[in-house]
C-alpha cells in the first residue's frame, strides 16, 4: 500500500504505506487513510512531527543487513520532502489531504 500526501502548493508525496502512517502518528493525526488536515492544522502537524523527529536517535542500520542488501533509510531522511510539502502549505495557507 502506498500513501500520496497532496496540496496544491506543493508536488505529491508518496511513501510506502507504514512510513506514511508512521508520519502520520507523528503529526497526531491518526493513521486513517483517506484524510485530510485543514490549513488552521497545518501548522501544528508540522511541530509535532519535527518534535516527535527530535526525540528520534538518527540511527541507520549500514546496508547489507542479513536479510536485505538495500541501504537502510531514516525516517528523518524520509521525513524531509514531507516536512517541505507541510512548509509550503503552510506558506499558501491551505489544507493537505492524503490517499
Amino acid at each position: 500500500m502506498l500513501i500520496t500526501f497532496k496540496t496544491r502548493a506543493y508536488a505529491n508525496i508518496t511513501m510506502f504505506g507504514d512510513i506514511g502512517r508512521r508520519m502520520l502518528e507523528m503529526m497526531k493525526f491518526g493513521t486513517r487513510v483517506p484524510g485530510a488536515i485543514d490549513a488552521a492544522d497545518v501548522p501544528a502537524a508540522l511541530e509535532n512531527l519535527q518534535a516527535a523527529l527530535a526525540g528520534m536517535p538518527q540511527q541507520v542500520q549500514p546496508a547489507g543487513d542479513d536479510d536485505d542488501d538495500q541501504p537502510r533509510v531514516s525516517l528523518h531522511t524520509r521525513a524531509v520532502p514531507l516536512i517541505e510539502l507541510l512548509r509550503a502549505a503552510i506558506a499558501d495557507e491551505t489544507y493537505v489531504r492524503w490517499e
